[in-house]
């Protein structure tokens, strides 16, 4: 009967044994698959940040270009009213040359004018001297303050030209920076907007 009551007590246990090894590996298991359950809801959420992350660098990319080829656009832009101005600064230089190169041809032949004048003048008879030659003179000084007020409009004219150009390339060139200082302020803008966002997506996960 002791033999007997070992032999029992053994195997309560050994049964005991069995059932508390069952439990432990019951609860091994479902720890396992909790954890499993738990990592893969990290990789769900990893796979949604990630796709969030590659959504704001495709927006960030597609802002960055559209900056870029405004910036490409505006420096065109420039450059053909640079190329412009510079054209059209020629072109009065050189309407003002031609215009002096004229005014001087006229003058020279106002000059030969009186010299051939002066000398018809000596030989003609002595009674017409003095009336031809003051008639002459009045003539020709009339012709002179012509010529040197219609040089001198043209002159001021030219002038008012020029000084509207340089005050257009003023104009342009101000343009131009006001344009870039505002493309600097849009293009930080907008990356200060993207770095918010992304800043709230990593706080909100």
């Amino acid at each position: 009967t002791f033999q007997t009551n070992i032999l029992t007590e053994l195997k309560n246990w050994k049964l005991n044994l069995i059932q508390h090894h069952k439990l432990q590996m019951r609860q091994e298991k479902e720890k396992h698959a909790a954890q499993m359950k738990q990592l893969q809801n990290e990789m769900e959420n990893l796979k949604e940040l990630l796709h969030a992350y590659e959504t704001s660098i495709s927006r960030k990319d597609e802002v960055i270009t559209s900056l870029t080829q405004a910036l490409e656009k505006q420096k065109e832009r420039v450059e053909l009213m640079r190329r412009f101005t510079l054209w059209r600064i020629q072109h009065v230089n050189a309407k003002q040359e031609e215009y002096a190169t004229r005014m001087a041809d006229k003058h020279f032949q106002t000059a030969l004018v009186k010299k051939v004048w002066a000398a018809w003048r000596s030989v003609t008879e002595e009674r017409w001297k003095d009336k031809v030659a003051k008639a002459c003179q009045l003539r020709a000084e009339d012709v002179c303050v012509q010529l040197t007020n219609d040089y001198e409009a043209k002159i001021a004219e030219l002038t008012a030209t020029v000084e509207q150009t340089k005050a257009e390339i003023l104009r342009l060139h101000s343009e131009r920076d006001q344009y870039e200082d505002t493309m600097k302020k849009a293009f930080m803008r907008g990356v200060c907007a993207l770095n918010l966002e992304a800043m709230t997506m990593f706080q909100s996960k």
